[in-house]
Formats: C-alpha cells, sequence, structure tokens
C-alpha cells in the first residue's frame, strides 16, 4: 500500500510540475544540464529544438539523456548523434501538443481547457496503470506470503487442478487452421 500512495504522490507532484511546461522558456530551462555537446542535433545549442517539441529533461543518475514530454508523458533515452525530437516524439506517440493547429500563446481559453483536459486524461491514465499494476504485484506477493504461510504451518501442499480436457467439438478443421495460419503471416 505504500507504494501506491509513494506513486500517486509523485504522479500528483508531476501532474502540478508539468503544467508550467505550456511555457517554451520553462521546458528550455531543464535543459541546462543536458549531456550531449557536439556532434548530435540535440546539442545545448540545439536544445531549443527539444524544448519546441514538447520535451523537459528529466536526467536520472543512470540515464543523464532522458527527455520527457510534458504532455503525453512519452520518455525517450539513448538519443543518437541524427536523431530528430519532433520525429521521435510523433513516431512512437500521437501527442495532442504536437498536433497543435497553432502556437501555444495563439489558443483561445476554451481551446487551452480541451488542451488541458486531455493533458490530465493522460496523466490520470498512466497513473491509473501504474496503480493497478503496484496493487496487482502487491495482491499476488501478499497471496504467495498467504500460501508460503499456509503450507509451512500445516504441512499443506497445493493440489493443482486436474488440466482441462478439451471438447473435439471445439477443435477447428484442417481448412480453417490453414487459414489463420494464413491471416498470421
Amino acid at each position: 500500500m505504500e507504494v501506491l500512495l509513494k506513486e500517486l504522490l509523485s504522479s500528483s507532484k508531476l501532474l502540478s510540475d508539468f503544467k508550467e511546461m505550456y511555457d517554451y522558456e520553462k521546458r528550455l530551462q531543464t535543459f541546462n544540464n543536458w549531456p550531449f555537446v557536439k556532434n548530435c542535433k540535440c546539442t545545448p545549442e540545439n536544445v531549443s529544438v527539444m524544448a519546441k517539441a514538447g520535451f523537459v529533461h528529466c536526467p536520472s543518475a543512470n540515464e543523464p539523456d532522458v527527455a520527457k514530454c510534458f504532455f503525453c508523458l512519452i520518455e525517450l533515452e539513448g538519443w543518437e548523434p541524427n536523431d530528430d525530437p519532433w520525429e521521435e516524439h510523433a513516431k512512437r506517440r500521437s501527442c495532442g501538443f504536437l498536433s497543435l493547429p497553432k502556437s501555444f500563446d495563439e489558443l483561445t481559453m476554451e481551446e487551452y481547457y480541451m488542451l488541458e483536459m486531455t493533458r490530465l486524461r493522460t496523466f490520470l491514465c498512466k497513473t491509473g496503470r501504474s496503480v493497478i499494476s503496484s496493487f496487482e504485484e502487491e495482491v499476488a506477493a501478499t497471496r504467495k506470503r498467504l500460501v508460503d504461510n499456509f503450507v509451512s504451518k500445516h504441512q499443506y501442499t497445493p493440489q493443482l487442478p486436474a488440466p482441462i480436457q478439451a471438447d473435439p467439438a471445439c477443435r477447428p478443421s484442417e481448412s480453417s487452421y490453414d487459414r489463420s495460419e494464413q491471416v498470421q503471416k
């Protein structure tokens, strides 16, 4: 449960912090310690391209070149010298920020609210998936501890259920099997 609460707290902070990242200058400031200095489209002189593509620099001890889109939350690392931030971003995820038909400063209030609702939905979905995954892991670990405890206290050996026999009437015919193989290829 502690892991779940930490995940929610972290996501809430990120959601709040990234709200300021609609501002290009704020995104650009995150690249102060960008690791590439030469022979790359993403050098300090060119990080403006990274910031314009919606990225903020989110380094970690093991990954100094992690860039995350403040809007769709895609994280990219392992940048190659010829990587174009716009192309790398666009080919991995559809992003509402990338697809803006005009600059952020030209948006109407209604367009901004619609954009912000999309950003919030993205955060909620990502957080929800993460929380569910953490919860499932915690449930599996708890189940294992309970079974191990029960087995050790009661010398109980769990019985595996008998394998289910396939009903011959449910088997596909040879011709339908051949067609399904062709579809997969």
